[in-house]
């Protein structure tokens, strides 16, 4: 930008002598301080339309979500970090009982249910991350309500299982369940919406094995869980055996949250996941 002070004026330029009057520079004003200005709404793309192309209306709902995304990506210094899990263990635990468990419970055990109740227990014993940023202060909240990410056809939906960290994984498993069935119903109250501290977004469930989520503003962080796939892994012994492998992707507010305490959080999630078997787990 330039500063007014350094544009050159008729009182600071030197007078030539003798010159005549027509000759004379014009006086030029110091220009004026702009009136701070507020700042203005995006303007409208303009896309060209073309005879074929489809023009589809905005709804209320991703106008919503589109201005929550855009808040939080202007507001929040977003920082990724993602850690690998063997999850062999867990994936013959779930296998073995889901039948069983469909038949009694009437209704499905998913994979989600078991990260979710991880995810639960490691906010309670790190609630750094179950956090927001307030401008002036930081506000950690007390109860862990966990959004989910509930697909539909043309919008997503983030409704929240409250307290979590209260519910056994048999519980969590149903309350997934309901909700999405109220998300693709059109019957999810705003209640249902409301409230939530951290969110985990099941990205997996589509076949992705890396992404990096954006934050649900105003929370700290989103955890993506990523799709579950076998692979060669070199065991601790030097022999490779095939396992059932799965990638936490977590992205975080880096006003509120630092590298090493997202690091410890995720080990302590991955610590969990991998101690899930019939041995040492209940889903009830």
């Amino acid at each position: 930008m330039i500063e007014s002070g350094n544009i050159p004026t008729a009182a600071s330029a030197p007078k030539a002598e003798a010159a005549p009057k027509a000759a004379e520079a014009p006086k030029q004003e110091a220009p004026k301080a702009a009136a701070p200005s507020k700042p203005a709404k995006s303007a409208a793309t303009n896309v060209p339309v073309v005879p074929g192309d489809e023009e589809i209306p905005v709804t209320g709902v991703r106008k919503a979500i589109a201005a929550n995304m855009l808040k939080s990506k202007h507001e929040a210094p977003h920082a990724w970090t993602m850690m690998e899990i063997d999850v062999t263990n867990l994936v013959e635990y779930r296998n073995s009982i889901k039948g069983e468990f469909k038949k009694k419970e009437g209704f499905n055990l998913t994979f989600f249910a078991f990260f979710v109740k991880a995810v639960a227990q490691a906010l309670k014993e790190y609630p750094q991350i179950n956090s927001m940023w307030a401008g002036d202060k930081i506000v950690r909240k007390k109860d862990i309500n966990l959004n989910i990410a509930v697909a539909t056809d043309d919008a997503l939906y983030t409704p929240v299982i409250k307290n979590a960290d209260e519910k056994t994984i048999k519980g969590i498993a149903r309350e997934i369940g309901e909700l999405a069935g109220k998300v693709r119903a059109g019957k999810l109250t705003g209640a249902e919406m409301s409230g939530g501290t951290f969110t985990v977004n099941n990205t997996g469930s589509f076949g992705s094995v890396q992404s990096m989520g954006i934050i649900n503003h105003p929370q700290a962080a989103i955890l993506q869980v990523e799709s579950i796939v076998k692979r060669p892994v070199v065991m601790d012994n030097g022999m490779i055996a095939v396992r059932d492998m799965v990638n936490l992707c977590m992205s975080l507010d880096h006003r509120v949250l630092d590298g090493l305490v997202c690091g410890q959080f995720l080990q302590r999630v991955k610590e969990i996941l991998e101690n899930t078997s019939k041995e040492n787990t209940s889903v009830y």
